[in-house]
């Protein structure tokens, strides 16, 4: 029978009333939590012993290598240094590395295993298996396609298959869909394509991570619909379309994310064979953040969980946060049924008393329960405006107090939104700059079309391929030429003006610029750009390399050298990567009708459809490169939910337009619905007005804990009389915050 434990960690936090951030160089008795990605220098993390873990700690990382736990907690209560410190031990009991599988429902979140996995503490040996759900559905498709190929319908099950990454399911996606717009699927829907393309694919993900046929996504969600009944012939066209989209794929070998995961859990999981194999290799568990995984996962999980030797489940209470991608909490616990034991973490090695309170009260006021206690003097401070761009000044000058005069590391700060706009993040970003502040700045769904390091190679892309007829706007070269060449806009706009021939999509010579004009314009700038056009003329005489190869060479030989934009610019090289890897599997998935495969090689056919795929807003797949980032000592600017992902604590956080609605009101999906399409919404029952104001409630309450849980010292609220977008703020968090500050006035 299991057994659960609650057990309270010894922590015993000394705050000094005289200074603001006590922890830093002056208490290196406290844990930080081993995800977290730049520790301060004092931080146990770096050589972490088993002198630094607290008993229920060691309790857990020294338990038998035959018991099978599941632990709990907020985040911040050190639950994934016990995952890491876990995985040292068994490596360092002779367990082989190969018989270890590691899981996250995300990429992302694997960062501290993968910091001790490569570590030189490391002895040579096999490699510990790091993996997703859906990763390890791809290897086992692979693996087994034999055994899959046929079972699932696929026409050519004599063929390899093709795995298809985001960027080339919605693809695929819009090549199945534009003749079907043109048909008027979709007329009353006003809604940019590529949404369109993923909100479809995202339909065909929940199903396949909830359980049930993909099929019934839109009769799931017409059931549940209680409004205009136009909506219903949309669900009907979503339908449509995604089952179009899954017998393209049958009929081509292609596989997106959804049918590798149906094809794992309906088809391989149940055979003998597969599951013989995986049981023989896999002998030890570590699963970190089963919260933000999907149901069908929690399913296989189960059934496989008493046949590992050893397993390590690690659920964060109050998470949740991939509900949206059909992550679940409920049937995430209920996998402590299946374990021997359950450990209830209590304390937390993150947030100080005064943060922890505030958290209590803001989540009490926000589901509307009575809020106890005041807010601990230097918790909570406002910064109030009239105008917004005051306001961001105000929020600079005081990180610029925290850095300069506080002594707070800029690793330390980060900067929250519920939505990082364009024209915020310009806003903020060159305010710092201003100030001499150094930061980076994180937003995964930013298009790689919109980064100015993937503008330029595209457009000297564009100006290396005459053949493919793609002829860029002079303003297009004119910023491709200021970030190459390392020169400020006003002379790579003239030095556009004179050389470049857009009709013809070529570049003059520096040497037929008149002299006055090459004097104007720098002889300095002059020699670079000549050895860049000599470089792309040379290049157009030649046999054209597939796409990837293309940037590889250009990056390589001209942009990366010195005096060039891409040499000191580690975010420009992170991009370019992204980037190439992007086309590099673009390149290995695409075989559409039309196009041959010389074509596909020699980049003529591929790299004019990669442009037009950008143009047409796909947005690029997530790269571990964006994630993880040698510039560590910045300030972090990011939406919200982008940073409880990252999965990291700060001192300080500041949290931008606490009267947004962003912070509350889903994204408008008109073609999907994470609620409807989950295991647990009850079939034929209708989504009332009511239903969205528990759930925008609910999913507050879990942002507002999240963010607060990661925060040791002091939060600011960044609040101008007029919005962003010119209007008064009146949100649900801002009310939220107001009742906490009557409640301080008793």
């Amino acid at each position: 029978m299991q057994r659960t434990v609650i057990l309270r960690q010894i922590y015993n936090t000394s705050f000094s009333n005289t200074t603001l951030f006590p922890f830093i160089d002056k208490n290196p008795c406290i844990l930080y939590p081993h995800s977290m990605i730049n520790p301060p220098s004092s931080s146990p993390l770096q050589g972490l012993g088993r002198a630094s873990l607290s008993p229920i700690q060691l309790q857990v990382v020294e338990s038998p290598l035959d018991s099978r736990l599941f632990i709990s907690g907020r985040a911040g209560m050190g639950k994934t240094t016990v995952g890491v410190e876990r995985m040292r031990t068994l490596l360092a009991q002779g367990i082989p590395a190969d018989n270890i599988l590691m899981l996250t429902p995300q990429r992302t979140m694997q960062e501290p295993y993968l910091d001790l996995l490569i570590s030189p503490e490391r002895s040579a040996g096999g490699e510990v298996t790091s993996a997703t759900m859906g990763g390890l559905a791809q290897r086992m498709c692979d693996l087994f396609w034999p055994l899959a190929a046929e079972a699932a319908g696929f026409k050519n099950p004599n063929q390899p298959p093709v795995f298809l990454t985001l960027e080339t399911a919605q693809y695929y996606m819009a090549y199945i869909v534009r003749p079907k717009l043109e048909q008027g699927y979709f007329q009353s829907l006003t809604i940019d394509r590529n949404r369109l393309y993923s909100q479809i694919l995202d339909n065909l993900n929940k199903a396949a991570v909830v359980g049930f046929p993909y099929t019934e996504i839109g009769a799931r969600m017409d059931t549940a619909w209680f409004g205009d009944p136009v909506q219903r012939r949309i669900y009907q066209d979503a339908q449509e379309c995604a089952t179009l989209f899954r017998e393209y794929c049958l009929d081509h070998n292609l596989l997106d994310f959804s049918l590798q995961f149906e094809i794992f859990s309906n088809i391989l999981w149940q055979q003998g064979q597969v599951q013989d194999y995986l049981k023989r290799i896999y002998r030890h568990l570590i699963y970190d953040n089963v919260e933000e995984d999907g149901p069908r996962s929690h399913d296989i999980i189960n059934e496989w969980l008493a046949d590992f030797d050893s397993a390590l489940l690690i659920y964060d209470t109050d998470a949740g946060y991939r509900y949206f991608l059909g992550g679940d909490a409920v049937t995430g616990f209920a996998l402590r049924d299946s374990c021997d034991e359950t450990i209830e973490f209590g304390e937390s090695f993150v947030s100080s008393k005064n943060i922890a309170q505030l958290s209590d009260m803001l989540v009490s006021a926000i589901t509307h329960r009575e809020v106890k206690n005041t807010i601990p003097d230097g918790t909570l401070e406002f910064i109030l405006t009239h105008y917004y761009p005051e306001m961001l000044d105000v929020v600079v000058t005081r990180i610029k107090s925290l850095i300069e005069n506080d002594g707070l590391p800029p690793s330390e700060i980060v900067v929250l939104a519920p939505f990082l706009s364009d024209a915020l993040r310009f806003s903020i970003t060159q305010r710092l700059e201003a100030a001499g502040i150094r930061w980076r700045s994180h937003r995964p769904s930013r298009s790689l079309r919109d980064e100015p390091a993937s503008k330029t190679l595209l457009t000297l892309s564009a100006l290396a391929h005459p053949d493919w007829n793609v002829h860029p706007a002079k303003f297009d070269v004119a910023h491709a030429l200021m970030f190459a060449l390392n020169t400020d806009l006003i002379r790579a706009q003239l030095l556009t003006e004179i050389v470049y021939r857009q009709k013809e999509t070529r570049l003059s010579a520096f040497e037929e610029i008149k002299p006055e004009m090459q004097e104007r314009i720098t002889y300095t700038l002059g020699e670079k750009y000549t050895n860049l056009r000599n470089w792309l003329n040379e290049y157009r005489e030649t046999t054209p390399q597939p796409f990837d190869f293309f940037l590889r060479k250009l990056f390589g030989e001209v942009l990366s050298q010195p005096g060039y934009g891409f040499h000191l610019n580690m975010d420009a090289v992170r991009i370019a990567s992204s980037l190439i890897e992007s086309i590099k599997k673009f390149r290995n998935a695409i075989h559409l009708p039309g196009f041959d495969e010389m074509d596909n090689l020699s980049g003529l056919g591929l790299g004019k459809e990669y442009i037009a795929m950008l143009e047409d807003g796909v947005i690029a797949a997530q790269y571990l490169e964006s994630w993880r980032t040698e510039n560590k000592e910045t300030v972090l600017v990011a939406p919200a939910h982008t940073f409880l992902m990252m999965n990291r604590p700060v001192a300080v956080q500041f949290w931008l337009d606490p009267g947004s609605s962003g912070w509350v009101q889903r994204l408008s999906q008109p073609l999907t619905h994470p609620y409807v399409l989950s295991r647990h919404w009850e079939s034929g029952r209708m989504w009332m007005d009511s239903d969205e104001v528990n759930a925008e409630i609910e999913s507050l309450a879990r942002l507002s804990g999240g963010l607060l849980s990661r925060c040791r010292e002091k939060l600011f609220l960044a609040l101008a009389d007029l919005s962003e977008t010119g209007f008064e703020q009146r949100g649900t968090l801002l009310r939220a915050f107001q009742k906490v500050l009557q409640n301080q006035g008793r």
